[in-house]
Formats: structure tokens, C-alpha cells, sequence
């Protein structure tokens, strides 16, 4: 027997989720592949590396030491944001910062994760507080061979930074209770005025969704799938 239509929370979680998901895309528009994030089931028990037996590049490589010193020489007022994909399993955001901190100031971090399972997407952003630095973290760290995953680390224009960046950077992650949560959320009481215009929020953007398929030639019967009013 197939699934019957989804009603109240179940609905609205499914699209809140895939809200984010789209936040997420236009985030990463040119700046990822598919095969920069791992499978997230991967990353299950996955132990924090020791940062500090990784190599110190900014001081071991005496050119990159070079080039960071003229850097760190001008005066800019722009940071650099950094896109860093394929991270490996353990590398979570004490290592990064822990790690990226050899290069110069990092202002800002995000470790994307799963918003149910805060398990690592494997991809993350880095803000230097210094243009030319960022330069040359991309230059040195883009390929770079990690714990067996070869880095991506790329550069964003600035005018491609989008607004939701760096929202939750610098947190300190905790492990979600998931068992927790789902019971507060399942025994929390919503009153009529918000289950309407929770109702109201849905319809509205399983319409949207609805006139989009019909442009695309697409006809489909969204109103058996969908979320239905009840009451």
C-alpha cells in the first residue's frame, strides 16, 4: 500500500527541509560537484583527527611561508571566503579552525551538516580576515592530498557570496538528541490560529510548485500526494 497524504508537522518538516536544500544549492552554485561531499552515513562515530599531527604547511613549505608574510605585509580591508569540499571523516570545526588558523586569522566557519542527524555533509566555509591570505590558502590547499580525500578549496567573489553564508558560523556543535526532540515534538500542542496558518503556509507553496509543473508541460495531481487541510 503506498503512502496516504501527509497532514500537520509531517508536511511542513518535508517543506522546510526542502527549502533548505535550495538555500543550500544556491550556496554552492559553481563552487561544488556532487562528488565533494561524502555519503553522510560515512561519517557515523567518525573520531575528531589529531590536528596536530597533520603537516604545518603555512611554516614547512618555505615559499608558502614567504608568500604569507608579504601578505600579511598589506593593508586590506576585505576578507577572502573560502569553499572547502571533500573533507575528510573527523576533520569537524575545532580541526579546521585548529588547522587553518597556521595560515592567518580565520573570522568565520560553517561545517554544513544534516539538520536532523548533524552528521558532516562533508563541505564547509572558511572566512579569512584577509583578501590576499585567502588567495593563497586557495592556491595552496585546492587538491591538496588530506587523509586520503583530495581537498577542494576554492576562492568565492565576494559579489558571489550569498546571504545565508554564514548563517550558524562559529557555533559549537552538540549532538542532536534525536529521540529527545522527536518526543517534545510530537507531544508539543499547537494552537488552532498556528495550525492554520501553518495549513495556509503549505498550500500556498504546494500551489506555487503545482503552476510551476504546468509550465513545464507536467500534470501532476498534486492534491493526492500533497498536504490536505483537515477541518
Amino acid at each position: 500500500m503506498g503512502d496516504g497524504p501527509k497532514e500537520g508537522d509531517e508536511a511542513e518538516e518535508e517543506e522546510e527541509e526542502e527549502e533548505e536544500e535550495e538555500e543550500e544549492d544556491d550556496v554552492l552554485h559553481g563552487f561544488s560537484s556532487g562528488s565533494d561531499s561524502s555519503d553522510e552515513d560515512d561519517d557515523v562515530d567518525a573520531a575528531p583527527i589529531d590536528v596536530a599531527k597533520l603537516p604545518t604547511i603555512a611554516n614547512d613549505d618555505a615559499t608558502v611561508k614567504r608568500r604569507l608574510e608579504k601578505a600579511k605585509k598589506q593593508k586590506s580591508e576585505e576578507r577572502g571566503a573560502l569553499y572547502l569540499g571533500r573533507i575528510p571523516h573527523g576533520f569537524y570545526e575545532d580541526q579546521m579552525r585548529a588547522y587553518f588558523t597556521q595560515f592567518g586569522t580565520v573570522t568565520r566557519l560553517r561545517l554544513s551538516r544534516n539538520k536532523k542527524t548533524g552528521r558532516s555533509k562533508h563541505y564547509a566555509f572558511i572566512e579569512f580576515d584577509s583578501l590576499p591570505v585567502a588567495e593563497i590558502v586557495a592556491s595552496v590547499m585546492n587538491n591538496y592530498l588530506m587523509l586520503g580525500h583530495l581537498l577542494q578549496c576554492r576562492l568565492i567573489p565576494s559579489d558571489k557570496v550569498h546571504p545565508e553564508l554564514w548563517v550558524g558560523a562559529n557555533r559549537k556543535f552538540r549532538k542532536v538528541p534525536l529521540q529527545r526532540v522527536a518526543r517534545l515534538k510530537h507531544n508539543k500542542e499547537r494552537t488552532e490560529e498556528q495550525k492554520s496558518k501553518s495549513a495556509d503556509r503549505l498550500l500556498k507553496r504546494q500551489e506555487e510548485k503545482k503552476r510551476k509543473l504546468a509550465e513545464m508541460g507536467i500534470d501532476y495531481d498534486m492534491d493526492a500526494a500533497g498536504f490536505v487541510r483537515v477541518g
